[in-house]
């Protein structure tokens, strides 16, 4: 896949093999592992972002995207994204 980048749109596919369209929203370094934070594109050219969901995957090699595991990993770079993508008051 390659250097994966904010905007960007691709397909994943889920486990029933069904094929999801999604864009990535942003990426981080988290203790030296890069994540991903990506949302379904047609929730968010819905422009709805309280509607959105947002998926996080651990980027390995070439870009491969791999399901976080663990809820303390979860927990983790979820709270990360958020204090580096949530605007401060």
């Amino acid at each position: 896949m390659g250097k994966i980048r904010e905007g960007e749109v691709f397909t994943l596919t889920d486990d029933n093999d069904e094929g999801h369209e999604v864009e990535v929203l942003g990426s981080l370094d988290v203790e030296g592992t890069e994540y991903v934070a990506v949302g379904l594109l047609e929730d968010i050219e819905e422009d709805t972002e309280e509607d959105i969901d947002i998926f996080f995957f651990r980027v390995e090699g070439e870009g491969e995207l791999i399901d976080i595991e663990t809820d303390e990993e979860f927990e983790k770079v979820s709270l990360a994204f958020e204090a580096a993508f949530d605007p401060q008051d």
